[in-house]
């Protein structure tokens, strides 16, 4: 690979993360303990939201977020031709 190339994929991979971690952050202390008391006004199965989010939320969305990245990585990797079977 180029040494542009390598620079741009890269940059493409620290956005990805980035923006995957601050959701990830946003799930897990926001919504889990900064804004939970205000989400607990709010009931979903029974269970208030911030309970939800504290205990089952962060570690789901956790999980979603590595098939998410293990999309966008495949992705990139077949951008930059450095695709692996």
């Amino acid at each position: 690979m180029k040494p542009e190339h390598q620079v741009a994929y890269w940059k493409e991979n620290l956005r990805y993360i980035t923006v995957l971690l601050l959701i990830w952050f946003g799930v897990s202390y926001l919504a889990g303990i900064v804004f939970a008391d205000q989400l607990d006004q709010v009931k979903v199965g029974g269970f208030p939201v911030g309970f939800w989010f504290a205990n089952q939320g962060s570690e789901i969305v956790f999980v979603l977020l590595i098939f998410v990245y293990v999309r966008l990585m495949n992705s990139l990797d077949k951008k930059y031709g450095v695709y692996e079977h």
